[in-house]
């Protein structure tokens, strides 16, 4: 059995829905030993979050940023976490609905994704800034 486990910071990014699977692959040249796996993607941070979806179309991106700030939009009077802006407890809530981890499958080095599935970054603040994801791989 082996194990590895790392942090990576991510380049600071807007508001939205990013692809960063090349990103992560390019950081874990450790992936090759693996015939077979987990991978796990942890994000540290309660306004970003990680999800799997759609590798080849950008519209999706789009869409998804579109939906997720009519299911939690800025300025609602029931919110009373604002002191860090209009932007932030809508970060929260969407964080909270799509996770803050991710676990791939490895086979023969490579992480095991469909045809059409990427690792996205959600990014929710307007200003998020860099972010920090912890990687931990373990198998055979």
């Amino acid at each position: 059995m082996k194990f590895f486990q790392k942090q990576i910071r991510l380049e600071p990014r807007p508001r939205g829905f990013h692809l960063i699977t090349e990103e992560i692959i390019s950081d874990i040249p450790e992936i090759r030993e693996f015939n077979s796996g987990m991978l796990q993607l942890f994000i540290k941070h309660t306004s970003a979050s990680l999800t799997l979806n759609e590798n080849a179309d950008p519209s999706v991106r789009k869409d998804l940023e579109s939906h997720f700030n009519r299911l939690a939009p800025e300025r609602q009077e029931h919110y009373t976490h604002t002191y860090e802006g209009d932007d932030d407890m809508p970060a929260h809530i969407k964080a909270s609905l799509l996770g803050s981890d991710l676990m791939i499958p490895v086979t023969n080095g490579k992480l095991n994704l469909g045809t059409w599935q990427g690792v996205y970054l959600c990014e929710h603040r307007n200003q998020g800034g860099s972010r920090s994801v912890v990687i931990s791989a373990w198998g055979n």
